[in-house]
């Protein structure tokens, strides 16, 4: 978690990139050419991020050689992390050079650029080796595998050994589409929604044919784009292995990535509101923005390409095809008020034609907290409980706002405050704060917001790098919510959710319930401005260095570094068992350890007791329902997949396995969609239907333990003080 940053657990990860809003995936590619690369600006920007890493980082570790082999290695795994194009040898030779990375403190990165002319060699050689390879036949009978564990694998040898890993992976990526077009026939693709002909049926050699062009066109496309991105962003990619050396969340951050990020945190931009993606080379739009101009239009639809963009009423259209999709963006994004026309091919007709929008400011409202009130169960008076469900993707602030003294400035807290208020003024019996998709933000907003639910005491304790800790609580936090509260986690609750998690453990406030832990996130990050380094308010675009600066601990003394926040009720979930998505996976993560405890006055709404018979309700509620059991055989299939770490190359056998793991695919894509916080709406599921028979046990246990009424429990007095 960063005081002004959102979480992003490693660089490999998807991105927000926005082209009047775009989510996409950001591949790191760079042009070919080293000589531009030794401009003042990219020697500053070197010189400073080494220079500021050696004295405020964390850590305080020494630019030794263990760091500069870790930058190297990172950095080749940046480049090729299957280890399909570089040879062994190539990796050796550059190894042995790792000195040279100590050059960058001078401002000298020209080894990445080395590196990066002798990989681009290797990434043409492979593709024409691909192109050789798609003109063989292949036999799909025989059984023979490749590995899916990416430790186990090694750099080839040679140009043989190259050949052989190659031809197995052009033969598993036509399996795959083979695969693929067995499933969109089962799905009755042909009955699209949007009235769309039936697709045109092929014979076996036609579609043979067509899995082998679109084949080459991948790979084709990956070659290009690797041609295509521009020096800043091998400059970023370079910094940030060196960074990712000292610890997997700090990381250089370039011009375009600081205004992304932006973007990410303020929860608007002014655009067109179209979410897009690339589809080897084509700009494809995914899905619309609700409310944004492109939706309140009309006219564009998911699916449609764009192949043109004009600025203004009369501007020329400039062709878009193959163009990198972060090009695209910046050609379609632009100031509120002025036009920009797209020239657009819709899959529904083959005639292209001209949309011409306005621009406006959009609200990214997918990422806004929000709510939802559900009456369910039933108390002594007879009455629905009400339970209001408060789903909160991240820890959003516009810090530039706030610095500007706007008035409405965009703000969790404030956001939350108004829902609160709401739920006290309905009489809402009690709190479900969803945490499930949070992955951070900002450290104000994480202390601001708990100190709705506990009042103003100790959220959270900071230790900076010269073992200096610190308390901090919201001094003029006072407590808004005083009912019960359950607090929702999963594996991607990470940072600023673990600090209020953590906290409202800690205090007995509330119960935690969900995946096992929380991600394991206890550092702290801090954005510097290298141009307002060098020249203040005035200084050039020269991006930031977001850097671990301090690490931070729960009230009671424990950090969440690489641990987490365990839940009191675990509920079983696929998430819970996915590999290399919590701290502790990530490598050079920082070590867990302990801060002495604050002096506590915990609340009385949570006791052993409590927990263990909540538990216990919950496995017998459990073992009645269909759902939970399909969940249970899906961790266990999951489990099983996890220890093979190979898949066949035989088309039956491929097939059969395939249809075990299409099986999961609804629980993966609802995973994938609480990951990039997608879901606009709560929705009741069989999960947030244990969730709220949990909270009417917790209710009813409640009342009971202390003898009191609901109303007196809702009081949420504390108890006494404790150490």
């Amino acid at each position: 978690m960063t005081r002004t940053n959102a979480s992003r657990s490693r660089w490999a990860l998807s991105v927000l990139v926005a082209a009047g809003l775009l989510w996409a995936a950001f591949y790191p590619v760079v042009s070919a050419d080293p000589v531009k690369t030794s401009s003042a600006e990219a020697r500053y920007i070197a010189k400073t991020v080494s220079g500021l890493l050696k004295t405020e980082h964390l850590t305080k570790h020494p630019f030794d050689q263990e760091i500069t082999q870790r930058c190297l290695t990172q950095f080749f795994k940046m480049l090729d992390p299957l280890k399909v194009y570089f040879y062994q040898s190539d990796v050796d030779r550059f190894m042995a050079r790792q000195k040279e990375v100590e050059k960058v403190q001078d401002g000298d990165t020209r080894l990445a650029y080395e590196i990066f002319q002798a990989f681009v060699k290797r990434v043409d050689e492979r593709v024409r080796l691909a192109d050789q390879l798609l003109a063989t036949p292949h036999d799909f009978t025989i059984d023979e595998e490749v590995t899916t564990n990416r430790d186990a694998m090694q750099y080839a040898k040679d140009e043989a050994e190259a050949r052989e890993r190659w031809r197995k992976r052009v033969k598993l990526d036509l399996l795959v589409l083979r695969a693929d077009r067995i499933d969109e026939e089962k799905e009755g693709r042909d009955k699209d929604k949007s009235g769309s002909p039936p697709p045109e049926v092929k014979s076996p050699a036609e579609q043979a044919k067509a899995d082998l062009e679109k084949l080459a066109n991948r790979y084709h496309h990956i070659a290009k784009r690797w041609h295509q991105t521009n020096n800043d962003e091998l400059l970023e990619m370079y910094l940030t292995a060196l960074c990712s050396g000292f610890d997997p969340h700090t990381s250089y951050m370039s011009p375009e990535t600081v205004g992304n990020f932006q973007i990410a945190m303020k929860l608007e931009l002014e655009g067109i509101g179209a979410v897009l993606k690339s589809d080897y080379g084509e700009t494809v739009i995914q899905e619309l923005v609700p409310g944004g101009a492109a939706d309140k239009d009309g006219r564009l639809k998911a699916g449609d390409k764009i192949v043109g963009v004009g600025q203004g009423t009369s501007g020329p259209i400039e062709d878009v095809v193959e163009m990198k999709l972060s090009d695209v963006v910046k050609k379609i994004r632009g100031p509120r008020g002025t036009v920009v026309r797209l020239e657009v091919l819709s899959p529904r007709s083959k005639e292209r034609k001209i949309i011409q929008i306005t621009r406006e400011r959009i609200e990214l409202k997918d990422r806004e907290a929000r709510a939802k009130v559900f009456q369910d169960g039933q108390k002594p008076n007879g009455k629905p409980y009400q339970i209001g469900v408060l789903q909160l993707p991240s820890f959003y602030s516009d810090m530039e706002g706030a610095r500007q003294g706007l008035r409405n400035f965009k703000s969790t807290t404030r956001d939350v405050r108004r829902i609160l208020e709401n739920f006290n003024r309905d009489g809402v019996d009690a709190l479900v704060l969803d945490l499930r998709q949070n992955g951070g933000g900002s450290l104000q907003e994480a202390i601001s917001l708990t100190s709705l639910f506990l009042g103003d005491v100790p959220v959270v304790q900071v230790k900076d790098s010269d073992n200096r800790v610190t308390p901090y609580n919201d001094p003029d936090g006072s407590m808004l919510w005083r009912g019960p509260m359950v607090v929702l986690i999963s594996k991607y609750s990470a940072s600023a959710s673990e600090i209020l998690a953590g906290a409202i453990q800690d205090y007995h406030r509330g119960l935690v319930v969900g995946d096992h832990s929380t991600h394991g996130k206890g550092t702290v990050q801090s954005l510097t401005d290298l141009g307002g380094k060098l020249l203040g308010p005035y200084g050039p675009a020269l991006g930031s260095l977001k850097i671990t600066m301090q690490q931070f601990y729960r009230p009671r003394g424990d950090s969440t570094q690489r641990q987490g926040v365990l839940a009191d009720v675990e509920l079983p979930s696929l998430s819970t068992h996915f590999e290399g998505i919590s701290e502790a996976d990530l490598e050079y993560a920082i070590r867990f350890d302990r801060v002495p405890a604050q002096e506590l006055r915990p609340f009385n709404l949570v006791s052993k007791e409590i927990v263990d018979r909540l538990s216990q309700l919950s496995l017998e509620r459990r073992g009645k329902s269909p759902q939970f059991d399909q969940v249970l055989k899906r961790i266990a299939r999951y489990e099983e997949q996890k220890k093979r770490k190979r898949i066949t190359l035989n088309e039956q056998k491929y097939l059969a396995e395939r249809a075990e793991w299409n099986a999961e695919k609804e629980e993966e894509k609802k995973l994938e969609e609480m990951a990039e916080g997608r879901n606009a709406e709560i929705k009741r599921d069989y999960y947030l239907d244990e969730v709220l028979a949990i909270t009417e046990d917790y209710l009813h246990l409640l009342a009971r333990s202390v003898g009191q009424p609901l109303q007196a429990v809702q009081a949420g007095k504390p108890a006494q003080s404790e150490n």
